[in-house]
């Protein structure tokens, strides 16, 4: 029994390893939602201290959109950290938030309601890994139907794959 226990958390932890290790700067999503590494440095590279901790926080608490790649739900790396600082918040003061999962307008409508409803439960299922109590968090999909962007381009494309947090 023992080994089992030992042996998931031996895969659940090589899995985040893979996944922290595998995330990448730039492409389509470049500069949407990016913090950046550098804020709160002076020039001789010298950080701020709390200040700038608490100013990289806010920063986190007011990204609000988590994008996706094309026809995935996978949550990509960089929305951790924000998110990480909105499960901080919600166990704090006990707020419920709705999760609205959205789509490009490619597929057919119930293929992006069922994508957008899993986009939701992606970023749900991470919150709740961090604290979060389910009972806080409601996920609605709304697939195609409310774009971001009305382009048919990758770039406008990119903008409507994504979970907005609504508090």
């Amino acid at each position: 029994m023992e080994m089992l226990k030992f042996g998931k958390l031996t895969a659940l932890a090589l899995t985040l390893a893979i996944a922290a290790g595998c995330s990448s700067k730039g492409g389509d999503n470049a500069g949407e939602g990016a913090i950046d590494p550098n804020a709160g440095y002076n020039a001789n590279g010298n950080g701020s201290g709390l200040d700038s901790s608490m100013a990289d926080e806010a920063a986190l608490r007011a990204i609000t959109t988590f994008y996706f790649a094309y026809d995935s739900s996978d949550l990509l790396p960089e929305a951790m950290r924000a998110l990480d600082v909105h499960a901080k918040d919600l166990k704090a003061d006990g707020s419920r938030v709705v999760l609205q999962g959205h789509t490009d307008q490619r597929g057919t409508r119930e293929y992006n309601m069922a994508l957008g409803e899993r986009r939701g439960m992606a970023v749900q299922r991470y919150l709740v890994l961090q604290g979060v109590s389910p009972a806080q968090l409601e996920v609605v999909s709304y697939g195609k139907e409310r774009l971001a962007a009305t382009g048919t381009d990758e770039d406008s494309m990119a903008q409507n794959r994504r979970v907005n947090l609504v508090k």
